[in-house]
């Protein structure tokens, strides 16, 4: 209650700051057009449950929650209920790789083989050809998604690795994208070998502890330890109620069906291990923003983001192909042209849970929203925000 009252009035204060030094736009009006359109898209889809936060400059504008942890609705979402975070893990991979190697204490330039010498390819010498940049930005050359399926079948990750003398290249590093999970996993050995720490532990002391994000972990274990999480959802059931929409179209029921947080994507850490409270990911975003410089540096920060690799693929995703002009992936984060101005970006999907985050250097501004069903709907959220931010900030004084 008193964490609640305390960002209210912070929230009071920065409209009363916005308003009155320079900034044109109402953020109170904004936020409460946008809380109402998102209430509305998530009642359509019967969500269980979600939280967003807009962080502009180095403050969180605005913060919502919806709905309950699952659909028996015994607990209320609030601003530090704990997501797993699926894919959205990977620029926590990324940023904690390249920081190591711009302390020189691991080398881009390294083929994965140095640290996982039991991975080959069914072409002889293309494993060796395969860097950690490659990693990082889904440039191995490896088929997308190699192997995600033996996650599902409980099989081990040195038994996963062993499977992939069978795989034949697509292309020669660097010259294709193919999005990986398990590929993304190799990043943890690198890592771990440059250091005298766990990845995990890694990632607390050089992310999470110094940006107080005080909900977030790494890990199935921590995630199931802790009271205030959401619950995954899969789609059981669509129900015509018998009414239409204004467009004619059916409206129907949709029934979400709780399941069992499990191990498979936890497995690959730097791929999906990463669990956080929206209350985290607004911090995250103000740090990538560049508010954080002892902890993300600027040099940092632009490495990061620096566009790597084309993801053409991209530019057909419903309800943003027709924003984009141009897709690429940098190192753990895709970059965007979304309507004429960059934003960078990623998105998560993993059993029961969805996540977007996304940030505009050019605006200033960040937005990162949870749900805790698997439901498309947060693409249309995610691509109406962006849409209606450039609409409203893009003549702002910065």
């Amino acid at each position: 209650m008193v964490s609640s009252m305390i960002f209210r009035l912070t929230f009071l204060f920065i409209t009363f700051f916005f308003t009155f030094t320079g900034y044109a736009v109402d953020i109170d009006s904004f936020n409460k057009k946008l809380s109402a359109r998102i209430s509305n898209d998530l009642k359509q889809y019967d969500i269980p449950g979600a939280a967003y936060a807009i962080v502009k400059n180095n403050q969180v504008i605005a913060m919502e929650n919806f709905g309950y942890t699952d659909v028996a609705k015994n607990q209320k979402i609030d601003n530090n209920t704990v997501f797993r975070l699926a894919s959205v893990s990977k620029p926590f991979a990324a940023t904690i790789t390249t920081m190591l190697a711009q302390e020189q204490q691991l080398n881009l330039s390294d083929p994965v083989t140095k640290y996982l010498p039991n991975f080959a390819l069914a072409t002889q010498g293309a494993a060796n050809k395969i860097q950690l940049k490659h990693l990082l930005s889904h440039s191995s050359g490896l088929m997308p998604n190699a192997y995600d399926n033996l996650l599902h079948e409980n099989w081990s990750m040195d038994k996963i690795i062993g499977r992939f003398d069978r795989v034949t290249p697509i292309c020669q590093p660097a010259k294709c994208y193919g999005y990986q999970n398990i590929a993304y996993g190799f990043l943890q050995p690198a890592i771990e070998a440059s250091q005298t720490k766990s990845y995990p532990v890694l990632l607390q002391e050089r992310i999470f502890t110094p940006l107080k994000m005080d909900d977030a972990s790494v890990g199935i274990e921590v995630f199931l330890k802790q009271n205030n999480t959401a619950k995954p959802h899969i789609l059981r059931k669509r129900i015509k109620t018998g009414k239409k929409n204004k467009a004619g179209k059916d409206i129907k029921r949709y029934i979400w069906r709780t399941v069992d947080v499990t191990p498979d994507y936890y497995k690959v850490a730097p791929a999906a291990g990463v669990n956080a409270s929206v209350s985290d990911l607004a911090k995250w975003l103000i740090a990538n923003l560049g508010y954080n410089p002892d902890v993300l540096a600027p040099d940092l920060l632009t490495e990061l983001t620096i566009p790597r690799i084309k993801t053409k693929k991209d530019l057909r995703r419903r309800y943003w192909r027709k924003h984009l002009t141009d897709a690429h992936y940098g190192y753990g984060w895709r970059i965007y042209q979304f309507d004429g101005h960059p934003i960078i970006y990623h998105s998560g999907w993993v059993a029961g849970f969805r996540a977007d985050i996304g940030y505009s250097p050019e605006l200033d501004i960040g937005f990162a929203i949870l749900i805790n069903a698997e439901s498309n709907v947060i693409n249309k959220i995610s691509s109406q925000f962006w849409s209606q931010a450039h609409q409203a900030f893009a003549t702002e004084k910065l």
